[in-house]
């Protein structure tokens, strides 16, 4: 039963990969908008930047998680 849930949650083709780093990275940009309106200035700036950043790296690991000859 456990595995049968938990296939569910097995990203298994790059399609689906590129699915989730789409999801995190509206996340990210709506979590650095809320951050540019509570720091106004430089340090809004900054967390908006940080936001995309660390999509960037979740990204670059979760398809480098993947075979290249796929």
């Amino acid at each position: 039963m456990f595995a049968r849930i938990s296939r569910l949650f097995t990203i298994k083709t790059k399609f689906e990969a590129y699915l989730i780093i789409y999801g995190l990275a509206t996340g990210a940009a709506e979590r650095g908008v809320h951050y540019m309106k509570l720091y106004p200035g430089a340090m809004g700036w900054v967390f908006f930047a940080l936001c995309p950043i660390a999509v960037f790296m979740a990204g670059a690991k979760i398809l480098d998680s993947f075979d290249v000859l796929d």
